[in-house]
């Protein structure tokens, strides 16, 4: 990435909220996804009347729902982002990751962050920008 790339502030901290709900998008992709796979059936439309004319096909509805699910698709790419930027990262800032955006509950400043990682805080702060602009670059936004 180069360095006259620049973020708008509003997308650099939708992207930082992004790592932040990391996990809860997981665990809302998966729901999502039981969801169309194992849900309720849809109502039935044919009221009063005798047998349907439309041929059934649930796979094929829930194949169909999956792969034109909007909401689903977006959390995907976001998902898909993050953990490809991540499994690139070496261990030191996979660990700033984990430290500023995973740890529940959030206990530690950048000072804090910056002597865990044994790195200056201005460091810190500047592989949390790269890692910040990789996922943005990832995901298409700017």
């Amino acid at each position: 990435m180069g360095a006259t790339v620049k973020l708008h502030k509003s997308t650099f901290q939708h992207v930082e909220a992004e790592l932040y709900r990391y996990h809860e998008t997981k665990r809302e992709i998966t729901r999502i996804k039981n969801d169309i796979l194992y849900g309720t059936s849809p109502p039935d439309e044919n009221v009063g009347g005798g047998r349907s004319n439309i041929p059934s096909d649930p796979t094929g509805k829930a194949g169909t729902l999956l792969a034109s699910h909007r909401r689903l698709e977006q959390m995907e790419r976001i998902v898909d982002a993050i953990e490809s930027v991540y499994d690139q990262l070496p261990d030191v800032k996979k660990r700033l990751i984990e430290l500023r955006y995973w740890a529940r509950p959030q206990m530690l400043t950048w000072d804090g962050i910056a002597i865990e990682l044994k790195t200056s805080r201005r460091q810190a702060i500047r592989w949390r920008d790269e890692i910040v602009f990789a996922i943005a670059e990832l995901v298409g936004w700017r």
